[in-house]
């Protein structure tokens, strides 16, 4: 862990300025956005600009790293963030503040894709293990960070926004005045898909359905605690505890993950977060809300690492890489739907909207997981989980899908050496 921390120190710092300024923006614009008399129809469409440029940004941000280099595009990525921030502060109409979410969604996947590639190059195999596990502990504590943050005061109305856009520019120059040189670059190639759901039905599928999830009640908690009565600052705490929760339980899950067949998993986390959300749905007591949705947090968040490992599983390594991307684009595809749907469900059904929508869909995978069991067995031999942080990823799995991908080549040239040396002789 400490070589891992002194090899990549200014990535490691630069990455949580960003994680906790993405956290903190997020969750005020939602909360400074209903302060300002937006609909939620209005919040959810300025929130889906994000994932909507998010599907930009994981498609060409790889292309321009190949072309200009990591520090260049991290630089001007982080540089375009802070100013969407500084808008905020400027402007006070939807349009502009959708705009400049649309922006975000295509720098902050590309700065995950920067920083990614940056470790995966830079990090030697003995390593590696230590390189992941700090990097998720920055994806899971640096969002909650930011959130929590929301609750500081501000009579102005302009803090938090100035903030966030200090935490961004800042961000950067740790890596600037870092005395390592970037790596070299290669943007992975695609796979499409219909070809991905072919190997792996679930996993699209899948994937899909729970990032809508994810996503609905990862926007929406913090505007569904201040239905209840919540103040701004206990309702950004709802979403704190759901994010640490999620945080908490990634581990033991991945660990049983890796040791049994991944559907009876996904099974398992989504029969719980079901049983949570007929729970809150049944007592909509604002007592319930921190607890409920801990629950759900601790038994959403951490399906995406399993499907992503369930797809793993099932392809060559050579396909890992593309098959990463692709994963990626689903995710921040399914996000659009989620983020679309979660404000305006908060007042359905008395109340009862955001939690039937965790139902609907939590039984959705669970069918598809059961159909999938019944029609196939699990493969022999498994690869492990790699998790990932409740903000999500740009290009997530690449770290762990270059480094099969590398151990794969190298393995095949050893053979073909030994094989050259036994004809020799």
């Amino acid at each position: 862990m400490k070589r891992a921390l002194i090899d990549n120190w200014a990535l490691f710092l630069g990455m949580l300025g960003l994680m906790v300024a993405n956290g903190l923006l997020v969750t005020l614009l939602s909360i400074r956005g209903a302060e300002l008399g937006f609909s939620s129809l209005t919040i959810s469409i300025m929130q889906a600009c994000y994932p909507l440029g998010a599907l930009i940004g994981t498609i060409t941000v790889p292309l321009l790293i190949e072309k200009v280099g990591h520090i260049r595009v991290f630089s001007a990525l982080a540089s375009m963030v802070s100013v969407a921030a500084i808008v905020h502060i400027l402007t006070f109409d939807p349009y502009s503040w959708s705009a400049m979410r649309f922006m975000a969604g295509i720098c902050f996947p590309g700065l995950y894709v920067v920083t990614e590639s940056w470790l995966n190059a830079k990090s030697e195999n003995r390593i590696r293990a230590q390189v992941l596990s700090v990097y998720f502990i920055i994806q899971t504590i640096g969002p909650a960070l930011g959130t929590a943050l929301v609750a500081v005061p501000d009579p102005s109305g302009n803090l938090l926004f100035g903030l966030t856009s200090v935490l961004m520019s800042v961000a950067v120059v740790p890596l600037l005045l870092s005395g390592n040189r970037a790596p070299d670059y290669s943007a992975p190639d695609r796979m499409t898909v219909r070809r991905l759901y072919t190997v792996s039905p679930m996993a699209v599928l899948g994937i899909v359905l729970m990032s809508a999830a994810v996503a609905s009640w990862f926007i929406a908690l913090p505007l569904y605690a201040l239905y209840q009565g919540f103040s701004a600052a206990a309702a950004s705490g709802a979403l704190v505890a759901a994010m640490i929760a999620g945080g908490l339980v990634q581990y033991p899950i991945g660990w049983i993950s890796d040791n049994t067949d991944r559907r009876y998993v996904v099974i398992g986390l989504c029969v719980i977060a079901t049983c949570a959300a007929v729970w809150m749905a049944v007592d909509t007591a604002p007592a319930r809300t921190v607890w409920g949705f801990a629950i759900i947090g601790g038994a959403t968040l951490p399906i995406y690492s399993i499907l992503a490992a369930h797809a793993n599983d099932h392809l060559t390594p050579g396909q890992v890489v593309p098959a990463s991307g692709t994963m990626a684009f689903l995710q921040q595809f399914g996000q659009v739907f989620g983020m679309l749907l979660g404000p305006n469900l908060i007042a359905i059904g008395g109340g009862r909207g955001l939690q039937g929508m965790v139902i609907v869909v939590s039984l959705a995978v669970i069918f598809i997981a059961v159909a999938r069991r019944v029609r196939s067995e699990a493969p022999a031999e498994t690869g492990e989980v790699v998790h990932f942080g409740a903000m999500g990823l740009g290009q997530a799995g690449v770290l762990q899908a270059e480094t099969v991908a590398a151990e794969a080549e190298a393995e095949a040239a050893s053979e073909a050496g030994e094989a050259g040396r036994n004809r020799q002789e």
